[in-house]
Order: C-alpha cells, then sequence, then structure tokens
C-alpha cells in the first residue's frame, strides 16, 4: 500500500471515528467505519482487504475511544434517531 493510501485510510478513520456521546459509542462508530475504510482502501489499491479490515477497525476504535465529543463531534448515532 502506498504511503498516500495509507495516509488517506487514517485521515479517514480519524474523520469518521466521532459517531456517539459515549466512550463506548465512540470506539463502536469508529471500529465499524474504519473497518468499512480499510477494507475499500486495500481493496482499491490490491491489498488484501481482510488485513485492511482488521487495522481500520482497530484503528477507527481506538480513535474513536481516545477522542472526547468536544475535540471531534459528527452528531447522534444513527441509532440514537
Amino acid at each position: 500500500m502506498s504511503r498516500f493510501s495509507q495516509f488517506t485510510a487514517v485521515a479517514a478513520i480519524l474523520a469518521l471515528a466521532g459517531c456517539g456521546t459515549t466512550t463506548s459509542e465512540r470506539a463502536i462508530s469508529g471500529a465499524g467505519i474504519g473497518a468499512g475504510a480499510g477494507a475499500a482502501t486495500s481493496a482499491i489499491t490490491g491489498g488484501n482487504p481482510l488485513t485492511g479490515a482488521l487495522l481500520g477497525g482497530a484503528a477507527g476504535g481506538a480513535a474513536g475511544a481516545l477522542t472526547k465529543e468536544d475535540q471531534l463531534n459528527l452528531g447522534t448515532p444513527v441509532w440514537k434517531r
């Protein structure tokens, strides 16, 4: 995977990891979004989508758990609307 693809995947994960108000909601939504972004990026760049999903999910979950609502807030999660 190229450096640009890696940067793009990490940027997408960090930007989208902020759905939810509690730490667990943010971690779960971040992991789901990260897994999807990682799988898609890996598939597009010719990598292994499963590996991309695992790495993206881990990074997204960590980003969601480590950010606070006032640092990054993308609104109410879909399951609470």
